[in-house]
C-alpha cells in the first residue's frame, strides 16, 4: 500500500469522506480490466433506483438541490449557503433525504425562507422538472417534504407498536397498510421446498381498491435504468473469464428482463458455484434492511477481484466450516448436519454502487434465501481495501486513547486490532451467516421487523465465540490468543460506548447492526455482573468498560448464541421482540451525553463513506486497448458527475 496515499478527503456534519485504493488493477490482463470496467458501469447505472426506493420524491429533491448549487446567483459566501451545501452533501451521502443510519429525516439546517430565496435566484430553465409539470407546483410540493418534521419523518420505522408501512417513508409500498401487506403475502405458499423470495423485486400498491405488485424489470418499474444495466452486462458477457461466469451474467440479464424470482434463484445458485473466477460482482435487489417488513430489497452493486494472499485466510476457515458448526454451543437440533458450499475469499473492491455507496459494508455473505444456503451453501467476502482505509484513518483519530481503559488495552489494539477486525468479519460472514438451520415449517419471514437484527446478532456471536478459540491458533490464523482479546475489548468498547456517538440526543437505536452490537454487549455486561466479567470503571468522571475475564465473556457469548439461534430456528417473534427491545433499543441518557461530549472534543465524524475510483477506457479507433484508473478526491464533483451521467429514471416513478 502507498503510505503517501491520502485516505480522508473531507469532513462535514457527522460524516468523513474517504478513498480506497484498488491495488493490483493495473497489473490485470486487458480482458479482466475490460470486465471490471463494464461491470462498474453497470454498477453505476442503477444509482437512481436506490434513490427512488428510499423516497418517492428523492430524485426531484436531488435535482432541485443540484440545480441551486450549480446556478444560484446570490451570495455564495453567506453562512446559510454553506449550510445548504452541507445539507446537499448529506443528501448525496444518504442517497436521499433520510439519514443513512438513523433513518430520520435530515434537518436542512437553514430556514425554509432561505430555501425559497435560493430557488428564486437559481436558473431552472433547463430543469426537466419544468417540462414535466408546473415548476411552481413542483416546488410547492417539495418544500414541506423537506422542512415539515411531521411529513416522512423516518425512512424505516421499526416500532412494533405502529403500522410499519404507514410510518415508513420508503417507496416500497403505496396506499397499503401493514395488515394489508401481511395478508397479501400470506397467500403465497412459503412452505414449499424451494420458495422464491416473494416480493423482493416489486412495489406493492393499491389502485382502485386492488392490491397488486409492480415488478422492477425491463418493461416494468425502473425499466429505464435496468435497460442501461443490461447494456453493460451484455458487454461483460463478451469478456467473461470462463463459461460459468458467462452463464451467470446471462442469467442475471434474464432475471432483469423477466422479473422472475425463480430465475433470480437460479442465478444465485450459479453465482455460488463460481469459485474459480478472479473477477466477481454483486448486482441486483439484495438486502431488505430498508424495509421494516423485511420483504423488499434495495438495489446494490459491488465489483471486485480476489486478494490472493489474504484469501488463504478465508479458505482455511471455509475448509473447516463443518468443524465450527459441529462445535458450536447451540442445540444439536439447530445445527446443520452437512455444511455445504461455504466458500470465502478476501476481495479488493473495484467499484461501489447503489446501497453500497458512499457508505459500504466491510463484508458480505450471500445469497439470503435460506433454502439455497442450506442446499447449495453461500459465498462470503471480506473487503480488505475498505477495512484498510478505515484502519489507516483510525491510527491518528484519537478514539482509542480516549475510550480505552489503559495502555495495555491500547497496545492490544495496536498490535492485533487490524487482524482481529478482519478475522471477525471473515467469521461473521463465512461461518456466522452460514451456520444453523431453520426448523421445518418455520417461515423465513417469521421474525418480521426483528429479522435483520436477530440475523446480525447471530452472525456476530458466532464470530465472537470462535475468535477466542484455540482452533484458530492451530489453523495458523492468529499469532496468539491476544488477537481474540483485542477483538473482545474493541467490541465491548464499541457496543457499550463509542457507537453511542452515532445517536442524536434523546433518540433510541434504530439501525439493525447497531442494535445487534448493543444487544450483545449489554446482555453480556448485565449477565456477567455478579462475576464482574465486564466491569464499569470511572476515572476523571469518564466511563470505561474493562473486561476482567475473557474466558467468562466467551462463555456468555456462547450462551447468548444458543438463545439467538433458537429464536431464529423456531421463528419465535415474541422472544426476538423481548430480547431486542430490552437490550438493543434504549439508550442510557446520562452515558450517552457523556460519550457525545467526549467525542465532540476529538472533532471526529462517526460515519464514513467513500469516493469511488474512476476507470477510463483507452481506444484505438473503436477497440479498447487499455483501461486506466485514477483516484478523484472531490466528493461534490463525483456526485454531480454521477447525476449528470447516470440518471436514467423519470423524476417520479409510478
Amino acid at each position: 500500500m502507498d503510505t503517501n496515499f491520502k485516505y480522508q478527503t473531507e469532513k462535514f456534519a457527522d460524516i468523513k469522506i474517504l478513498r480506497y485504493r484498488v491495488d493490483g488493477f493495473s497489473r490485470l490482463p486487458l480482458h479482466q480490466k475490460k470486465l471490471i470496467y463494464f461491470l462498474s458501469q453497470a454498477a453505476l447505472a442503477g444509482r437512481d433506483i436506490l434513490w427512488d426506493q428510499n423516497h418517492a420524491f428523492n430524485l426531484q429533491i436531488r435535482l432541485t438541490l443540484e440545480t441551486i448549487f450549480k446556478t444560484y446567483r446570490g451570495d455564495r459566501t453567506h453562512q446559510s449557503f454553506f449550510d445548504f451545501v452541507v445539507y446537499l452533501k448529506r443528501v448525496w451521502f444518504s442517497n436521499g433525504i433520510h439519514h443513512h443510519y438513523s433513518m430520520d429525516k435530515i434537518n436542512p439546517g437553514f430556514p425554509k425562507e432561505y430555501f425559497c430565496n435560493l430557488i428564486d435566484k437559481s436558473d431552472f430553465s433547463c430543469c426537466p422538472m419544468v417540462k414535466e409539470k408546473s415548476f411552481r407546483e413542483s416546488i410547492k410540493q417539495l418544500i414541506p417534504i423537506i422542512f415539515d418534521e411531521d411529513i416522512a419523518p423516518k425512512r424505516v420505522c421499526l416500532d412494533s407498536t405502529k403500522d410499519l408501512i404507514i410510518n415508513s417513508a420508503n417507496n416500497y409500498f403505496k396506499n397499503v397498510t401493514q395488515e394489508e401487506a401481511e395478508k397479501f403475502y400470506a397467500t403465497f405458499d412459503k412452505t414449499q421446498e424451494e420458495p422464491p423470495s416473494y416480493g423482493l423485486n416489486s412495489r406493492l400498491v393499491k389502485e382502485k381498491g386492488i392490491i397488486k405488485e409492480k415488478t422492477w424489470k425491463v418493461n416494468g418499474l425502473y425499466g429505464e435504468a435496468i435497460k442501461e444495466i443490461i447494456k453493460w452486462l451484455q458487454l461483460a458477457v463478451d469478456v467473461a473469464e470462463n463459461e460459468t461466469q458467462k452463464n451467470i451474467i446471462k442469467k442475471l440479464i434474464l432475471f432483469y428482463q423477466t422479473g422472475d424470482l425463480k430465475i433470480f434463484d437460479e442465478y444465485s445458485i450459479l453465482w455460488i458455484g463460481d469459485i474459480k473466477s478472479h473477477i466477481d460482482f454483486v448486482n441486483g435487489f439484495i438486502e431488505v434492511y430498508g424495509d421494516a417488513m423485511g420483504i423488499k430489497a434495495s438495489w446494490e452493486s459491488i465489483v471486485n477481484f480476489k486478494d490472493l494472499d489474504a484469501t488463504k485466510r478465508t479458505e482455511i476457515i471455509s475448509e473447516n466450516a463443518q468443524w465450527f458448526e459441529d462445535h458450536s454451543p447451540v442445540d444439536l437440533k439447530f445445527k446443520k448436519k452437512n455444511v455445504k458450499g461455504v466458500s470465502a475469499k478476501v476481495i479488493i473492491a473495484a467499484i461501489l454502487g447503489g446501497d453500497c455507496h458512499p457508505s459500504t459494508p466491510i463484508g458480505i455473505n450471500l445469497p439470503n434465501a435460506e433454502w439455497i444456503r442450506t442446499r447449495y451453501g453461500s459465498k462470503s467476502v471480506t473487503i480488505e481495501n475498505i477495512t484498510h482505509a478505515y484502519y489507516q484513518v483510525s491510527l491518528t483519530d484519537g478514539m482509542l486513547e480516549e475510550f480505552a481503559w489503559d495502555q495495555h488495552e491500547i497496545q492490544l489494539s495496536r498490535d492485533y486490532g487490524y487482524l482481529a477486525s478482519n478475522l471477525h468479519t471473515d467469521l461473521h460472514e463465512c461461518l456466522g451467516h452460514g451456520s444453523g438451520q431453520i426448523l421445518q415449517g418455520v417461515k423465513a419471514d417469521a421474525l418480521k421487523n426483528y429479522s435483520s437484527t436477530i440475523e446480525e446478532t447471530r452472525a456476530d456471536l458466532f464470530a465472537l465465540y470462535y475468535i477466542m478459540d484455540e482452533k484458530l491458533l492451530k489453523l495458523g490464523l492468529i499469532p496468539s490468543m491476544e488477537t481474540g482479546k483485542a477483538e473482545y475489548t474493541a467490541y465491548i468498547r464499541n457496543g457499550l460506548l463509542t457507537q453511542l456517538a452515532r445517536i442524536e440526543p434523546g433518540k433510541d437505536i434504530e439501525e439493525s447492526h447497531m442494535r445487534n452490537r448493543q444487544i450483545i454487549a449489554q446482555w453480556a455486561y448485565e449477565n456477567g455482573k455478579e462475576e464482574k466479567i465486564i466491569e464499569k470503571k470511572i476515572r476523571n468522571n469518564k466511563s470505561y468498560f474493562r473486561i476482567n475475564n475473557y474466558e467468562g465473556l466467551r462463555r456468555l457469548f456462547g450462551k447468548l448464541l444458543n438463545e439467538v439461534q433458537k429464536i431464529k430456528s423456531e421463528g419465535d417473534y415474541d422472544a426476538a421482540r423481548d430480547l431486542i427491545e430490552k437490550y438493543g433499543v434504549k439508550v442510557d441518557r446520562k452515558l450517552h451525553t457523556e460519550v457525545l461530549n467526549r467525542y465532540k472534543k476529538l472533532d471526529l465524524a462517526p460515519y464514513s463513506g467513500f469516493i469511488n475510483p474512476e476507470y477510463t477506457p483507452l481506444f484505438n479507433k473503436d477497440k479498447i486497448i487499455d483501461v486506466t484508473i485514477n483516484y478523484p478526491d472531490d466528493f461534490t464533483q463525483q456526485m454531480l458527475h454521477y447525476s449528470e451521467n447516470y440518471s436514467f429514471l423519470p423524476l417520479i416513478n409510478n
